[in-house]
Formats: C-alpha cells, structure tokens, sequence
C-alpha cells in the first residue's frame, strides 16, 4: 500500500519538499502520495504578498509579513537553488539584491518547472493533527475555506512546513493605550510612504528593525528612533536616525526611554520579531523552541524525536534559506522513503539536538554562526542526492555582505557577487538602492 505524506504550507520549505519528492520520481523512483495544505490562494508563504493585515476573506489571520517595497537583505548569491539558478531562470545573471516581486518569480519558477501544484490544495488550512497509537499514523483535520467544509484523512507521515515569521510577538508598554499615533508590528507593515514627513519610533534591534527603519528612511522619513533592549545595531546611520536605550513608556505624543530622554513620535513599529505557533499541533507533536540556529527537539534539525514520524522544515533561525530548505527537504524525504534510518533509541536522537545546541553556543560571532549553518547544509547534502554546490563560497558572499553593511549600511545593497551555482558574476544594478523607487520586476530586469 502506498504511503501517504501531509505537508503543512507551501512556502518556500514545503516548496522545496513538494521538489524533493518530485525529483526522486523524476529519477524513476516510486514515491509516497503527497498532500500539501495550504492555507492561503497561491504558494509562496510569506513571498505571497498582500496588501491585507489582520485577518483575510475568511477570517484566517493574514500570513504575509512582507512590505510592498521589500528587497532582499542578503545576496542571492547565498539562498540560490542548486538544482534551478537565477541564470536558468531569467536568462541571464542578474544582481545580487531582488525586491519581492523578482524572488517570488524565482521561487515559482522552480516549482512550475517541476509541475507540483495539483499535490497542492489551496484555501485549506489544517486545523489539527494527532497521532494514532493503535495504527501508527497521524489523522489531519482541515478546513476546506471555499466550501467551508471541514474534514479528516490518514497520512504515514506530515512534515511541518508552515514557518516561523507570521505569528507576531507583540510586548505591552505602559502607554501604548493612550498613545495618539499609530502602533503596529513589523508583520502589518505595508507601504513606507505611510509614514512620509513622520517621526516613526522603532523597538527592536534585528533585521526588521534595521530594514523597515531603512525603507522609512528611504521613502521620506523624518526621522526614526530605535529603541534597543540589549544593545544597539551600530551601523553609521543617516543624521536623522538615532539609536537609543530601551523604551519605559510612551504618553499621548512622547515617548520615554531608559537613559532619561524621550522623543516626540507619530508613530511606534514593534519589530519584535515573531513566535513558533502551531495551535493545529497537540503538545506531544508540538515544536517549542526559541528562534535559534539549533533547534530544541529536532534530530538532524527536522525529525521530531517524540515522534520520528513527524518532520519539521524551515525551523531554524536563517543565514542560508532555499538551498538550506532544500537539503532538509531532500533529507526528509529519504527519511520517508526508508533511504536513511533514523536511529530507533531515543537517547541518541537527544544526544544529536544537544550536540547541535553545544556546537552553536560554542560560536562566539556572527562568523562562527555563519559556518555552523553552512556546516548543517553540508552535512545534510552529503547524505543525500542533492546537487553539491560550493557552500564555503556562498558563507564568503555572507561574510563580505556583513562588511559593506557595516561599511556603508545605506548602501550594501549596491555590490555583487559571484554564484556559487554557475561561477558567474552579477551585475551591479543599474539604479543605486537608496534612488530606486520603483521596485516592480520589470524595472528590476531592464539593462
């Protein structure tokens, strides 16, 4: 009888899972039958944009947390599928930093090439899944949206692909109550000329708050105030952004921090990052974890160690994101076909996670956690049929990116890289960052 296999979301992991298995029928080999759920109308997680926040047509809370005018904050040069290059698919190489729209047609390129989209049923958010100890299986509840149907059907296994940047952590600050501007999360950002001719306050210290704050600057700002918990970014700023100890309290205009000044603003973005949240996933499947590099519970980063039938995809905290995707989804999906054994006493699946969270505790630096990320994808796709490809080049692409953002943090966007697929060189845009107001793909590609 043939296996069944539930893929929770697809985005840019379950995408790459949806991939893994058809490349594996691609090579003649006999798969499971794929069922992928996915809540929204199109795939592409979070690159599916929308101008929409809070809830959608149906009452389901909006997944998107990407901007209108979003552009990539690393080089594609580190997230480039190794089995589908930006060369293969534009016909050219193009530079190193996409808006949205430029990567939301890279991702489905792949996957369109790969002729995945009936396994995909749209507009179906799971509702639950639990495990069957008498069968061995897992029953998966869902929602049909469009016919408002709900329903139950059998998997041998489900693989969690449903990300970790769409559930808002949203902090209370005495005052937010009485505050006579705008307060929002990072995750219903929209459109920077919002917040043209305003004085925007920031709270965070990552890259939501370093971005946001940057496209506010860009689109007429102005000023921004970043209120930093632990310590400050410390980029060389624009002279009307300042960065500043953490917010106490805010009144009717005035906001007040910890080193005893405060500032008039119009507006507060939390860019307080976001939570793991699986509310269709009982506590013995469900993933608890801080958003970290090694991840607590997973085996190998993916394999729930409660449960080896479940999986988990896109996990982690991210310096490398598709191929990395990709080589836990190629890992998985040997897992599943009984390619790879994972261990059957448990002590050892523990002792694996451990191994990981010690590995990158040891890191002092963003350096370090750079190479222990690219020594995980490494690891994986040696273990796999995966297309090799130069990841010590693309750590490089990260580690010279770091440079000219502390270099230039207003203008990093403006170099290139060499890929680390086809060894050819990106362009350098035509239109500097800070001047290319028009975002769209077909301004992006035009020589």
């Amino acid at each position: 009888m043939t296996k069944r296999v539930a893929v929770i979301g697809a985005g840019p992991s379950g995408l790459a899972q949806l991939r893994a298995f058809q490349s594996a029928a691609a090579k003649g080999a006999e798969i499971p039958e794929i069922v992928c759920f996915e809540k929204q109308d199109n795939w592409g997680g979070l690159w599916n944009y929308t101008w929409r926040t809070g809830l959608d047509e149906y009452g389901e809370p909006v997944h998107c947390s990407m901007y209108r005018y979003l552009w990539s904050n690393g080089p594609k040069e580190g997230l480039e599928f190794a089995d589908y290059s930006f060369e293969e698919h534009f016909g050219k190489q193009i530079a190193s930093y996409p808006p949205r729209a430029v990567l939301f047609d890279y991702i489905e390129g792949r996957v369109k090439k790969a002729d995945v989209r009936d396994w995909i049923r749209f507009r179906h958010p799971v509702r639950f899944v639990k495990y069957n100890e008498d069968k061995g299986n897992f029953t998966v509840t869902a929602h049909d949206l469009i016919n408002d149907s709900i329903y139950e059907e059998e998997f041998d296994n489900v693989v969690c692909a449903s990300g970790h940047f769409s559930t808002p952590n949203v902090p209370e600050y005495p005052g937010f109550d009485v505050f006579g501007g705008r307060v929002l999360h990072a995750h219903d950002f929209r459109d920077a000329m919002e917040f043209h001719g305003k004085d925007i306050l920031l709270l965070g210290s990552s890259y939501s708050a370093e971005d946001i704050g940057s496209q506010c600057w860009k689109y007429g700002a102005k000023s921004i105030t970043v209120a930093y918990r632990n310590a400050p970014m410390g980029f060389n700023w624009p002279d009307n952004w300042k960065e500043v100890p953490a917010l106490v309290r805010v009144d009717e205009t005035t906001a007040y921090f910890a080193d005893g000044t405060s500032k008039k603003v119009d507006a507060i973005i939390l860019c307080t990052g976001y939570k793991h949240h699986f509310p269709f996933l009982p506590d013995d499947l469900r993933l608890k974890t801080a958003n970290r590099l090694a991840t607590a519970d997973l085996y190998k980063g993916v394999v729930w160690v409660h449960n080896p039938k479940l999986f988990y995809v896109g996990m982690q905290d991210q310096w490398f994101t598709f191929n990395m995707f990709d080589a836990q989804a190629w890992w998985v999906r040997d897992a599943i076909m009984g390619r790879i054994a994972i261990p059957e006493d448990k002590a050892v699946l523990l002792k694996d996670v451990e191994d990981r969270i010690a590995g990158e505790d040891a890191g002092a630096d963003a350096h370090d956690a750079i190479h222990y990320q690219g020594d995980y994808v490494k690891e994986l796709i040696a273990e796999t049929d995966y297309p090799s490809f130069d990841v010590d080049g693309a750590c490089e692409a990260f580690f010279e990116w770091k440079d000219h953002k502390k270099k230039d943090i207003m203008g990093f966007r403006n170099h290139a890289y060499r890929s680390v697929i086809t060894g050819t060189m990106a362009p350098i845009h035509h239109t500097p960052w800070k001047d290319a107001l028009e975002d769209s793909m077909e301004s992006y590609l035009r020589n």
